[in-house]
């Protein structure tokens, strides 16, 4: 189609192997990360995608997270590696931002529900924050506020804020 600007996510990937084997199948379709500028994401859905986040960072070319379908939630398999139950899934979990994985994006409705937050995603690092179109106005005055509070007036790592597209990703 010649599309140069997609970027594909792979929707819950478990497993190493099974990243490789969708870098594989689309390869032999003729979609080669890299080629052309395309770009590979790993849908954050499963804690594996999280414990894994430096594994999948060195196969793919960044981490969405859905605020709505929290890496917090415990879908797992025999196949899925299983955090320590001594962890907290909600405050000690390790994370894309924390492990220095890069971009990490985070899309759903939360930002827009949440005043704070679109805080803690500033104080996270987060590098872009997909919105429902109808709260992406009280969301970008949020971050800029949570920006010039974390990095003063003059910002130099400003958060990606885009209005959400309707793609099956957003929907969710």
């Amino acid at each position: 189609m010649g599309l140069t600007n997609v970027i594909v996510m792979i929707p819950f990937c478990r497993t190493l192997e099974e990243a490789d084997k969708v870098l594989e199948v689309m390869a032999a379709e003729g979609l080669r990360r890299g080629e052309n500028g395309l770009k590979v994401y790993v849908m954050a859905e499963i804690p594996s995608d999280i414990l894994l986040a430096q594994d999948f960072a060195e196969r793919l070319d960044g981490f969405s997270i859905g605020s709505d379908d929290s890496p917090g939630s415990l879908s797992a398999s025999t196949a899925t590696p299983k955090p320590s139950p001594t962890s907290s899934t909600r405050t000690t979990r390790p994370s894309p931002t924390s492990s220095g994985c890069r971009p990490v994006i985070l899309c759903g409705q939360r930002p827009g529900d949440d005043p704070a937050y679109a805080a803690f995603l500033v104080r996270a690092a987060i590098d872009s924050i997909s919105v429902a179109p109808d709260s992406f106005a009280a969301v970008k005055q949020r971050v800029a506020v949570a920006e010039e509070s974390r990095h003063g007036e003059d910002r130099m790592v400003p958060v990606g804020i885009r209005p959400a597209q309707a793609d099956p990703a957003s929907a969710a």
